[in-house]
C-alpha cells in the first residue's frame, strides 16, 4: 500500500461524489464528456485488478466506492444527456437580453 495511491483515491473520492451531486440538482450533463469518465473506469478496473492479484489492502475499498459513485455519475449523465443547459443561467443568454445602445445615444453620454 502507498500512502500517495491512498491519498489520490481520497482526493477521487470527494470529487465523484461532488460532481455527481451537481449533475443531479443541474440536471444538465452539458461540458461532461462520458468517454473521459469510461477512460477513469477502465483505471479503476485496472487498480481493482491488481489489487485482487497483487496487493490486496485497504485501498481496494476506496477502488470499488470511487467506482460506485462513477458509475452513478454516468448513469446521470445517461439520464441527462438530451437535456439543455437552462437558458437563464448562461451568461451568452445574459448578454443576449441587453438592450443595445443606438450611436447616438452612445455620443451623448460621452459629452461633457
Amino acid at each position: 500500500m502507498s500512502i500517495f495511491e491512498a491519498g489520490m483515491m481520497v482526493c477521487f473520492g470527494i470529487s465523484w461524489p461532488v460532481a455527481a451531486y451537481k449533475t443531479y440538482k443541474a440536471k444538465c450533463v452539458h461540458g461532461k464528456s462520458i468517454y473521459f469518465s469510461l477512460l477513469i473506469l477502465l483505471g479503476y478496473v485496472c487498480g481493482i485488478l491488481h489489487k485482487i492479484f497483487y496487493s490486496m489492502d485497504y485501498v481496494f475499498i476506496l477502488y470499488i466506492l470511487n467506482t460506485i459513485f462513477l458509475l452513478l455519475d454516468m448513469y446521470l449523465w445517461f439520464k441527462y444527456k438530451n437535456n439543455n443547459p437552462d437558458p437563464d443561467i448562461s451568461p451568452i443568454s445574459k448578454l443576449q437580453r441587453i438592450p443595445l445602445k443606438k450611436e447616438d445615444e452612445i455620443n451623448e453620454e460621452i459629452r461633457f
